[in-house]
């Protein structure tokens, strides 16, 4: 057997495996030998098959398969060996002229090669780490959102400012059809809120998405759609009001704490504003870290300039999934999936180049945490160590959680790799500016 390479150029590959009869004949003669064996054909004996016979009925295929184990077993072990970085997986070239009836066969794969490439971390244009702070007026209107949340409700005819409405967005074009709640404090402008305030259940009101809420996440909320889908974009929409309601807020006193967060263990409230804004913290730094993120990734990729084996990719996203794509889908499925590929290139150098690595231990602990935190958000705060280590035991037998989590575990350390790093510039603001600096 011979295998050889041919470097078409920096990015794509040509790899010839030769396999001569000496290759595989023993193999294929001994697997006919025990057919024969084996053999119940009418007119002979078991074992007295002529080997001619079982030759004509059964030598190609046995031949065929045999072929293959040596060609995709040699195949593996010479790309091992090699230590290629390959994107996707080799591609079979077609050909028409294969002739089985012969001894020795040649057989061709085209490979797409990663690219060589340098990350700079040294950006010139500080990349904006925002701080987010719970401010004053964010506790109070959280805690007045709770209240709202725990109050009396009581159904009404007549929709005024303060009033819950229920109802139903639709939009056949864009598949649209959702039923949402929403207090007309958070519709904008004069016009919109005017049309709720003349109309009642059962009517059936034509908006335009764009000013149609104040903040931009509660109008991607009440569609349940992308922000991609939303931004830059006017969307016509109706909207059938289903329900009217009237909320009091719920009393701040003990058994209001109580249903928060359980039995005395908050009971002022200052308390209160305490630990909200704790937690608020929490969830604030969380998505000032994922904003990071993705800004760090955008600008790594945006800046990390190679090619791609564009033509092979596109090629091999044709044919490797379990329905076969057309052409001008593969090259539709390459222009979605290049960035996302581009930045896991560049996520895998700056892996290996600063030795970033996810042990075991450090999976384990990431997953305690998750698991503790999930619980304390159902009222379980102080589980027991044994309670905690069988949970976690569960969670990462399962693949696809291991994996998962095993994901969230490399960005968290990428951030902090980012964030020792990058040049970056730190940014104070109340999360209504975050919201509106970010998705606005």
């Amino acid at each position: 057997m011979n295998i050889t390479r041919e470097n078409i150029d920096a990015l794509n590959a040509v790899v010839t495996v030769a396999i001569e009869k000496k290759d595989y004949n023993k193999k294929v003669e001994k697997i006919l030998l025990d057919y024969r064996k084996k053999a119940n054909i009418p007119g002979f004996r078991k074992g007295q098959v002529p080997m001619g016979m079982v030759k004509k009925q059964y030598g190609k295929a046995v031949l065929v398969d045999e072929v293959n184990k040596i060609l995709q077993e040699n195949l593996n072990k010479y790309l091992a060996a090699e230590k290629l970085d390959l994107l996707g997986n080799p591609l079979p070239r077609k050909q028409d002229d294969l002739n089985w009836d012969g001894e020795d066969f040649s057989f061709q794969f085209e490979l797409g090669l990663a690219p060589s490439f340098d990350v700079n971390l040294k950006n010139k244009e500080a990349i904006t780490q925002y701080n987010i702070v719970a401010d004053e007026k964010t506790i109070n209107d959280q805690i007045e959102n709770i209240r709202k949340q725990y109050g009396k409700i009581s159904a009404t005819t007549e929709i005024t400012e303060e009033t819950e409405i229920t109802g139903v967005f639709k939009n056949e074009e864009k598949a649209i059809e959702s039923t949402t709640t929403f207090s007309l404090d958070k519709i904008k402008g004069k016009t919109n809120t005017g049309k709720f305030l003349k109309a009642k259940i059962g009517d059936i009101l034509i908006l335009k998405t764009e000013n149609l809420f104040n903040q931009e996440h509660d109008l991607i909320s009440a569609l349940k759609v992308s922000n991609e889908d939303v931004q830059g974009s006017d969307i016509e929409v109706t909207f059938e009001i289903t329900e009217t309601n009237n909320r009091a807020l719920a009393e701040m006193d003990q058994e209001f704490f109580d249903k928060l967060f359980g039995k005395d263990i908050v009971k002022s409230e200052s308390e209160l504003k305490a630990r909200l804004k704790e937690d608020a913290g929490k969830q604030f730094a969380q998505q000032a870290d994922q904003r990071l993120l993705n800004d760090v990734t955008e600008h790594l990729v945006e800046n990390t300039k190679f090619d791609l084996p564009q033509t092979f990719l596109e090629k091999w996203m044709q044919n490797s999934g379990e329905n076969p794509l057309t052409e001008e889908q593969a090259k539709e499925e390459y222009a979605k999936s290049e960035k996302a590929l581009r930045y896991q290139l560049i996520e895998g150098k700056l892996l290996k180049e600063n030795d970033i690595q996810v042990q075991f231990e450090d999976l384990k602990a990431h997953t305690t945490e998750t698991v503790r935190a999930q619980m304390a958000q159902f009222g379980q705060t102080n589980p027991s160590d044994e309670e905690l280590e069988g949970i976690v035991a569960r969670v990462l037998s399962n693949q696809d959680e291991a994996r998962k989590l095993g994901e969230q575990l490399v960005s968290k350390k990428l951030l902090t790799f980012y964030k020792d790093n990058i040049n970056l510039k730190v940014k104070e603001l109340n999360y209504e500016e975050f919201i509106k600096e970010v998705y606005n």
